[in-house]
C-alpha cells in the first residue's frame, strides 16, 4: 500500500490501483471472509470516487479558467515525451511546457497563456491531492480492517 501511495505522488506507478490491489491480495491470501470482503467493498467504492474525481475536479476548474482540453491534450503528449527525455521530472516540465506552448499559440499573449498554465498547474496539484486523499482513506480502511478482522 505504501508503494501505492508513493504512486500517486510520482506518477509513475499506478497509485490507486496498486493500494487496492493490495486490499484485494489482503483478501484471497487469507482465505477472505465476510469482514475483509466489506473491506474490499469500501476500498473498492472509495477507489471509484477518488478516480472519478480525480479527473472531474480539475476538469471543471481548467474548463472554467478557460483552458480547452486540446491544450491540455497537448500537455499531456509532451508530458510523456518528457519523461522519456528527462526521467521522471521530464514528466512535470513537459506536461507544463506544453501547456503553456499551446496556450501561448492559442492565446498569442504571454501573460495570458501563463495565467491558464498555472489553472492547469493547480488543477493538476487538486488532482493529486484529491487521489492521495483517497489513497490515504483505502489505506485507513484496510488498517481498520486488518484490527478489527
Amino acid at each position: 500500500m505504501a508503494v501505492g501511495l508513493v504512486g500517486v505522488v510520482l506518477p509513475v506507478l499506478p497509485g490507486l490501483v496498486l493500494v487496492w490491489g493490495a486490499g484485494l491480495w489482503w483478501v484471497i491470501a487469507d482465505g477472505g471472509g465476510v469482514g475483509r470482503w466489506i473491506v474490499l467493498a469500501l476500498m473498492t467504492a472509495l477507489f471509484v470516487i477518488g478516480a472519478l474525481t480525480k479527473y472531474i475536479l480539475p476538469a471543471r476548474a481548467t474548463a472554467g479558467r478557460g483552458v480547452p482540453w486540446p491544450s491540455l491534450a497537448i500537455g499531456l503528449a509532451c508530458a510523456i515525451v518528457g519523461f522519456f527525455v528527462i526521467p521522471v521530472i521530464g514528466l512535470l516540465i513537459g506536461g507544463v511546457l506544453g501547456v503553456y506552448v499551446a496556450e501561448l499559440v492559442r492565446l498569442g499573449d504571454h501573460r495570458t497563456a501563463a495565467a491558464t498554465t498555472w489553472a492547469a498547474i493547480v488543477a493538476f496539484g487538486v488532482g493529486v491531492l484529491v487521489e492521495l486523499f483517497a489513497g490515504v482513506a483505502m489505506a485507513a480502511v484496510w488498517a481498520v480492517g486488518e484490527l478489527v478482522f
